[in-house]
């Protein structure tokens, strides 16, 4: 697999539809914080979005899609100095899973969030910003309305097999989401989901998420993004935020915690399949990397 795919696997994303909002004249709305990913549709109107902590706000519009991912508190509004209603206000007299406010009729979203049982979110959203903004700009955001509203169909009526359908849908939705946001960001800060615009650089990931056991060298990586040793090491730690083989011995790591999580292997198996010749090797990296020894971190997240 891709190194995208990768993280995907091991976050192993669940969906849960929110009510949709249908709202009419001038309006706010607060929303509390939230656990996981929040994911958005506007199929009808316009609104602001502003996200605690963020100086500036975002006007969402008719046919875009966005993702809320730091978990803050945020609000909706037609005008931001408007005084702003709580949400459970109208959302717990929502009917048929649609919230309405000033009776509807010009504002129309969808949402949905998004759940992770792996323990490496942060992985993967730790680069992205507060609000990742998708502009109706494409075939593919129409694909993420599409799949959103399959979402909430899929969802409400409950048909055989919805579950694994409503899975998988939010699988591609966060897929399509973030292809969009490496294709049209242009100031994306330092992360590797960051690097995997550099085309170079994605083959080194991929590399490395492949091998991870290999004992590669700055060399070896540098031949496969077609860069000698010294220019890919910096172009490496200038787009993800570290250098090449920390990089690498932190994947390992992740690989090892799942196992240790998921499967009985002893502790010595997980560290030769990442690459260690000794189980003391391996546990002194994951004691550093991860902050407790594999034996303590098995024991702590057993059920």
């Amino acid at each position: 697999m891709d190194p995208l795919s990768d993280v995907l696997s091991l976050l192993q994303p669940k969906s849960a539809i929110s009510a949709g909002l249908d709202a009419g004249g001038e309006w706010a709305i607060r929303f509390p914080p939230h656990e996981g990913i929040k994911f958005n549709a506007v199929m009808r109107g316009a609104c602001w979005v502003q996200v605690d902590g963020e100086p500036d706000p975002r006007r969402i519009e008719a046919g875009d899609c966005f993702l809320l991912t730091r978990g803050r508190p945020f609000l909706f509004a037609t005008d931001l100095a408007l005084p702003p209603i709580e949400s459970p206000t109208i959302y717990d007299q929502a009917v048929d899973g649609i919230a309405t406010c000033n009776d509807g009729g010009d504002f129309f979203l969808i949402g949905g969030r998004f759940s992770f049982e792996g323990d490496h979110a942060g992985m993967l959203f730790g680069s992205l910003p507060a609000i990742v903004h998708v502009r109706d700009a494409s075939n593919q955001a129409a694909v993420l309305r599409w799949s959103l509203e399959q979402l909430a169909a899929e969802l409400k009526d409950r048909p055989p097999g919805g579950m694994l359908m409503a899975e998988h849908l939010a699988q591609i939705m966060l897929l399509q989401v973030l292809r969009l946001w490496l294709a049209s960001a242009t100031d994306k800060p330092a992360g590797w989901l960051s690097a995997l615009s550099n085309p170079r650089l994605t083959r080194v990931l991929g590399a490395m998420h492949a091998e991870p056991a290999r004992h590669w060298t700055l060399a070896e990586l540098g031949a496969i993004a077609g860069m000698s040793r010294s220019t890919f090491a910096a172009r490496f730690r200038e787009a993800v935020g570290q250098p090449p083989l920390d990089y690498l011995i932190r994947w390992r790591m992740v690989l090892a915690a799942e196992r240790l999580k998921r499967t009985n292997d002893s502790v010595g198996a997980i560290g030769f399949s990442i690459g260690y010749e000794s189980e003391a090797a391996f546990s002194t990296t994951f004691r550093r990397v991860v902050g407790c020894a594999p034996g303590r971190f098995r024991r702590d997240d057993a059920p």
